[in-house]
């Protein structure tokens, strides 16, 4: 019996111990206390979400500089997602991060899919050139937006939140929501903002804070 109730208490200690200490830290990546409350465009196409993240990043770089990694993102022949592609297509998602501008991509507006099916599907919603762009899911409960916001120096500060409901799931869907799904979108989110930031640097023109 002790050895039952122990591998009963393993994993609800587990999710206690994330829930109360962790997750929080997972949710914001990178992100200070004020940008994690700070309102940003597209939270009003979601105002009843029940999981929010804020991630951010720092980059050497001025937001025209930036802003054309953002708008080129998606699968098949578009730019990827610059996280661990190798993840992303054992998933089905049929992503391939490209290292250079891609000038045939540019052209991104509102009401264009960034991936999914047809009933599913990432749509732009908002797209303030070099300032946010936003997408939602066909059902409304998912929006995830970019913000790119000048930060001194001719550097940028980028901001990805992604607002989730998740009120209808069942619970054993919302528990492995919480300790597989929001871990697991912090180790690819986090790559894909540090692979932006470097391929925006890397290719940063002379004169940038990047280069100088």
């Amino acid at each position: 019996m002790k050895l039952k109730h122990a591998l009963i208490a393993a994993p609800v200690l587990a999710f206690a111990v994330y829930r109360l200490g962790l997750r929080q830290r997972a949710l914001t990546w990178g992100a200070t206390a004020g940008e994690a409350d700070k309102t940003l465009p597209g939270d009003e196409l979601l105002s009843d979400a029940d999981v929010v993240s804020t991630r951010a990043i720092t980059i050497g770089v001025a937001p025209e500089h930036v802003w054309p990694w953002l708008v080129q993102m998606g699968p098949h022949e578009r730019g990827g997602a610059y996280t661990y592609d190798w993840i992303e297509n054992v998933l089905g998602l049929d992503m391939h991060s490209a290292d250079q501008i891609l000038p045939e991509l540019q052209s991104l507006k509102v009401g264009d899919v960034l991936f999914g099916k047809p009933d599913e599907a990432m749509r732009v919603a908002i797209l303030d050139p070099e300032r946010a762009l936003v997408f939602q899911s066909e059902d409304g409960n998912w929006v995830w937006a970019f913000i790119v916001e000048a930060a001194g120096n001719g550097k940028t500060r980028l901001t990805s939140r992604n607002r989730f409901r998740s009120k209808a799931m069942p619970l054993p869907m919302r528990l492995v929501w919480e300790l597989v799904i929001d871990p697991g979108s912090l180790v690819m989110e986090r790559k894909m903002l540090r692979g932006i930031q470097e391929r925006a640097e890397r290719l940063a023109p002379e004169g940038s804070a990047a280069r100088r």
